[in-house]
């Protein structure tokens, strides 16, 4: 194994480990589930850092862990959906890394910090759609007599919003700080 790919291992595991502590670092906005949280942001720098499959990969540990720390499991899709698919795909802002790797190149701070907020976006709503699906289908009980569907948009909404926003507003403040974070796989 090369050295690169080894480093490349070696921060995946310690960025899923700081992703689960900063989960556990959060504001609970609902008894049912659901806080505001920098747990996407060690899978963000990864996935910007190292690209889409390190970030993928990343989330989906953080999601395994998470699930062995106790998760809240009611069936095993639900548990899929809500820990293994939710944080997997906030990998997927990685696909802008190409493009924010040439803005730090060009020295484009705005357009580097543009492509961050759109690749935490992306991975974001991502994170969200995974929860709203998985809300409509196991927990319509909670939504009484409204629509299920608005419901869960709304609930998870009401903390993935916000962690989404909070997300990109630290990621671009570490990246264009410090452009040469990005070093790792150009």
């Amino acid at each position: 194994m090369n050295n690169k790919r080894l480093l490349m291992l070696v921060e995946i595991a310690i960025f899923a480990g700081i992703g689960v502590v900063l989960d556990k670092l959060s504001f609970s906005l609902w008894a049912q589930g659901g806080s505001i949280s920098f747990v996407m942001v060690p899978i963000l720098l990864i996935a910007i850092r190292w690209g889409l499959s390190a970030g993928i990969i990343t989330g989906l540990l953080i999601g395994l862990i998470q699930i062995l720390l106790g998760g809240y499991i009611l069936h095993w899709a639900q548990g899929l959906l809500d820990y293994i698919v939710a944080f997997s795909v906030v990998g997927f802002a990685g696909i802008f890394r190409k493009q924010i790797v040439d803005a730090a190149t060009n020295l484009n701070k705005k357009r580097m910090g543009l492509y961050i907020v759109f690749g935490t976006v992306v991975g974001g709503l991502l994170r969200y759609a995974a929860h709203t699906i998985a809300g409509a289908i196991f927990f319509a009980e909670y939504a009484g007599d409204q629509n299920v569907w608005v419901y869960t948009i709304v609930y998870n909404g009401s903390y993935m919003i916000p962690a989404i926003i909070l997300t990109a507003i630290v990621g671009v403040l570490i990246f264009t700080a410090s452009p040469r974070l990005l070093k790792a796989n150009s």
